[in-house]
């Protein structure tokens, strides 16, 4: 909470424990509103709810706590039907812009102060092209990332690569029947996708393939070195591929040890299973049963004994404890894994780990694209390298089109091109289902990522255009003015909620909010050749906004624009 907050919140809670009640600072924090008009002050606490408790209407509980605020800072303290509304007055106004253009929250940043946060996000499939399923796990694992290291935690993030399994079974059968090392090298990753789908298609018809495939992987398993010196070529090839989204997107990671990594030691986490007591044969394979939790039973191994997404994961999770000593584990994937990892969580916890409890699975929605789409090498999937290049080309036709004199217009429209897609996806609400429309996503006048671009450089722009600034201490804001001043305060509470609600979309609302009311100062209020105390208070403003603004960029993970 900020300081006028805590203070109200304070205060209130020692007043109730005056008369026998109990309210904790927190859940008076939750009651507070800003009121629609600001007429009605510049913070509102509704009382209704706090009749229960003190035994009293809330009116009466407005006008027993106005006299409390006389002298704690306030302009005053008003009660009106049930709300206390609060006025904040011109000093604290000067005194919140002071702060918010230094760009300083030394608090905040001891938040995570000797805690470190595993985040487990994008871990494609290698062999594979990036599409646009994968968007979501890696842009929201990212932007969550970036606000928990602005909180001051120790991040870790880790790209759990599928670089393990039966499909790489198939994949070698494939290479062996129809391709070499030529071709491979000449065609990249491409040669890898067009020979899983061939195998795929052949199997249908020719079962006696799918044994093969098993018996690969099978060797695989057993270290045949012929059969992994292929795979560790086809794993060599995707990540340069994928490094180069990654370094699009502005994505990096601490560690890239996935399922392979894992499968070397389930060994050991079979042999503790067995041994408390927790592994049952079913038909074969070997399972921990989670029936009594409602549950499918978790595969650990199959009846041939080869292990499972299961196995593995467990042995990540032991690992990571091991290596980091996690405060939380967050795992970012889409919605349809959710039993999985239920099941994944409570194994641990029945294997005897509290630390079970800071697993965390972050789900998301799924996305799609409307009207015009994309041209794919795959069929129909929808490649995420085409969706970002064809962001590109169009928000650099936009600057073409509006020659706005940008010095740099390919790194411009490479940001905010990128950035279009990225807030996209982060806007609202992770869980939802996104749909990705280009007019949408483009535009530079609705609730969209070059709209944050746009208003970032136009705050930028009046900056470098400013000359020398004197003070404004006496300086009396306008509604304009603190409407954008008070939104602005609200940037701590919202990177802790969006940290404890692993909510980046609550970020992408400020901004967009931001936006709305600057946009608003700009139009209503001259800034540049103001003179005096209003011209600096006004750049002070506007230094306050842009400082905020780049703060949820870069929390989002897009990049700052000083011109457009």
């Amino acid at each position: 909470m900020t300081d006028i907050k805590t203070n109200i919140c304070m205060t209130v809670s020692e007043y109730a424990a005056s008369l026998g009640g109990e309210l904790p600072p927190e859940k008076i924090a939750e009651l507070l509103e800003t009121p629609a008009d600001r007429k009605r002050g510049d913070l509102a606490l509704p009382c209704f709810r706090l009749a229960a408790v003190l035994r009293q209407s809330p009116n009466a509980i407005a006008a027993s706590l106005a006299p409390l605020f006389e002298n704690a800072g306030f302009e005053k303290a008003e009660p009106v039907g049930g709300y206390l509304n609060f006025f904040f007055g011109g000093a604290k106004y000067i005194s919140d812009v002071e702060r918010l253009a230094k760009d300083e929250y030394p608090e905040l940043e001891k938040t995570g102060e000797g805690k470190t946060v595993c985040l487990d996000f994008s871990s494609p499939n290698i062999a594979k092209r990036f599409h646009l399923g994968h968007l979501g796990s890696t842009v929201i694992g990212n932007s969550i990332r970036n606000i928990y290291k602005a909180l001051g935690y120790k991040t870790v993030a880790i790209n759990h690569l599928g670089d393990w399994g039966t499909q790489f079974g198939k994949l070698i059968v494939a290479y062996k029947k129809w391709s070499d090392s030529e071709k491979v090298k000449e065609r990249g990753i491409d040669e890898l996708v067009d020979l899983y789908v061939r195998f795929c298609d052949a199997e249908r018809d020719d079962v006696s393939l799918t044994a093969e495939a098993r018996a690969a992987f099978n060797e695989m398993e057993k270290g045949n070195e012929e059969y992994l010196k292929i795979w560790r070529y086809f794993k060599e090839i995707s990540l340069a591929e994928y490094d180069k989204t990654y370094k699009l997107l502005g994505v990096e990671f601490d560690s890239w040890n996935g399922e392979a990594f894992c499968y070397r030691r389930t060994d050991g986490v079979v042999k503790e299973l067995k041994e408390k007591g927790l592994l049952k044969k079913d038909d074969g394979a070997e399972i921990i049963d989670l029936s009594e939790y409602n549950m499918p039973p978790v595969l650990i191994l199959k009846s041939d004994g080869s292990t499972t997404y299961h196995a593995r994961d467990i042995a990540a999770a032991e690992w990571r404890m091991s290596e980091f000593g996690f405060y939380k584990c967050v795992y970012v994937t889409s919605n349809g894994q959710s039993l999985h990892f239920a099941q994944l969580f409570k194994a641990l916890e029945l294997m005897g780990y509290g630390w079970a409890k800071d697993l965390v699975h972050v789900p998301y929605g799924t996305m799609s694209i409307n009207g015009e789409k994309l041209a794919s090498r795959t069929g129909n999937v929808v490649l995420l390298d085409d969706l970002l290049e064809k962001a590109i080309e169009k928000c650099r036709a936009i600057l073409d089109e509006k020659d706005s004199g940008v010095a740099d217009r390919d790194a411009v429209a490479k940001a905010v091109g990128v950035g279009a897609v990225v807030f996209n996806t982060l806007s609202n609400g992770r869980i939802k289902d996104k749909d990705f429309n280009w007019d949408t996503a483009l535009s530079f006048e609705g609730n969209s990522g070059p709209y944050v671009h746009y208003t970032y450089a136009r705050a930028a722009s009046v900056l470098r255009r400013a000359g020398e600034r004197g003070g404004y201490a006496g300086y009396a804001p306008n509604s304009d003015e603190t409407a954008l001043i008070s939104k602005l305060n609200e940037f701590p509470e919202t990177l802790l909620k969006a940290a404890a609600d692993y909510e980046p979309s609550y970020i992408a609302r400020l901004a967009l909010n931001v936006c709305t009311l600057y946009n608003q100062f700009y139009h209503n209020c001259r800034i540049l050749g103001a003179g005096g105390e209003t011209e600096a208070f006004r750049l002070a403003l506007t230094e306050a906004a842009r400082a905020v603004l780049g703060r949820c960029l870069e929390l989002l993970g897009m990049e700052r624009t000083e011109e457009i």
